[in-house]
């Protein structure tokens, strides 16, 4: 069970942090990611770690903006966003994976789903 928090309206440039809290299974011991779907389009994977090789990926246009973290004894994961634009909106999901996926953390099958927040970037 993920049940996500922190989205809100910011205005572009600004910063907002989201929560992941996990319950049920400890989260240190899976893949993680964070997947954004804005409307019209296809969901995508803003980034993910792999618990397998401990890689973490970043899709390009959050690179040096946004960063994932985790707190243990929270079992929590966080998604800092930082120098946020109009193209930023969207609904955040958190995500888990079992640990015995391998390979780019972006194709594993998350089976494990928040139910998403909402974030908007706008003046």
């Amino acid at each position: 069970h993920l049940v996500e928090s922190g989205g809100g309206l910011v205005q572009p440039g600004g910063s907002l942090r989201l929560s992941c809290a996990a319950s049920g299974f400890t989260m240190d011991y899976y893949s993680r990611a964070w997947f954004r779907q804005a409307p019209g389009k296809d969901r995508e994977v803003v980034p993910c770690v792999s618990r397998s090789d401990g890689k973490t990926y970043y899709e390009d246009f959050v690179k040096g903006r946004f960063t994932i973290s985790r707190d243990n004894a929270e079992n929590t994961m966080y998604l800092r966003m930082d120098d946020l634009k109009p193209e930023d909106t969207a609904v955040y999901y958190c995500a888990a994976a079992k640990p015995n996926w391998i390979g780019n953390c972006v194709r594993y099958g998350y089976e494990y789903w928040g139910q998403g927040t909402e974030v908007t970037v706008s003046p």
